[in-house]
């Protein structure tokens, strides 16, 4: 549907400063205002779009984005949807976007037809957190095969092995702030440069932070020690009360935090 690679979407992302990466979950409260979201996103400031492909068993989200993907499962949402959504936006937009879901889904969807509509329609990257480091090889070769990029995650727990899954880390890495699940934190205690030193002194790779990032300050914060901040939990709450009346609010917020950002 266009030229630019998925490497292009991610150096796109991450060529303007810091790169600020919203979540939203797709159908939640429905597509039609999902797509709106993601125009209205880019234009507040947005770098890349995370798209979260609802699933009945989310084991590394909190109540907030559980909640959501329910009441988009219960709105009808299904794969086929959002690759159709995905596809009319890919004709008004080359906002970079990602995917995050869990590897049962896309397997249940079958790995090649995912990954071949993903490259169709522009879909730079995937995030499942279920895949663990040690079990990512099959699937890479498939992700490579189609040339969208598997993003690894690393977490405070990742220690030693931060520097091995950086080695083989493509596109960017996502770098956990927090132990647990998603969902919105008081404060963020974890040493976030030191993740992102390890990383970058394995493999020159953009970092974004992620899990617990819920206020402008928390983002500036965060995108001292890093190249990037993906907040999810607070915008899919603000998106939970307002419905279909949540674009202008979270525009407000995306605004928000990229000018935190800016100047922090």
């Amino acid at each position: 549907m266009n030229n630019m690679t998925a490497q292009d979407y991610i150096e796109k992302a991450f060529s303007k400063g810091k790169a600020f990466i919203p979540f939203i979950t797709c159908g939640d409260p429905d597509l039609e205002t999902s797509e709106k979201l993601v125009y209205a996103m880019e234009q507040a400031g947005a770098d890349l779009i995370e798209l979260g492909i609802p699933f009945s068993d989310p084991v590394a989200e909190g109540l907030v984005i559980q909640e959501a993907s329910e009441r988009a499962l219960k709105g009808g949402v299904t794969t086929d949807k959002i690759f159709e959504m995905v596809r009319k936006i890919r004709g008004n937009s080359s906002v970079p976007l990602a995917f995050m879901t869990y590897a049962n889904l896309v397997f249940t969807y079958g790995l090649d037809k995912f990954l071949s509509l993903c490259r169709e329609y522009g879909i730079c990257c995937v995030i499942l957190p279920d895949i663990p480091f040690e079990e990512k090889g099959e699937m890479l070769d498939k992700f490579q095969e189609y040339g969208v990029k598997m993003i690894s995650l690393i977490a405070p727990t990742s220690k030693d092995r931060i520097g091995k899954i950086a080695a083989e880390a493509e596109g960017f890495v996502y770098c956990v702030s927090s132990l647990g699940v998603t969902g919105t934190r008081t404060e963020i205690t974890t040493d976030v440069a030191a993740m992102v030193e390890s990383v970058k002194e394995a493999k020159n790779l953009p970092c974004a932070v992620g899990f617990g990032i819920s206020s402008p300050e928390t983002a500036a914060q965060m995108s001292k020690a890093a190249d990037g901040v993906i907040v999810g939990s607070a915008i899919v709450k603000i998106i939970g009360v307002h419905g279909r009346d949540c674009v202008e609010p979270v525009c407000d917020f995306v605004r928000a935090i990229k000018t935190a950002m800016a100047e922090a």
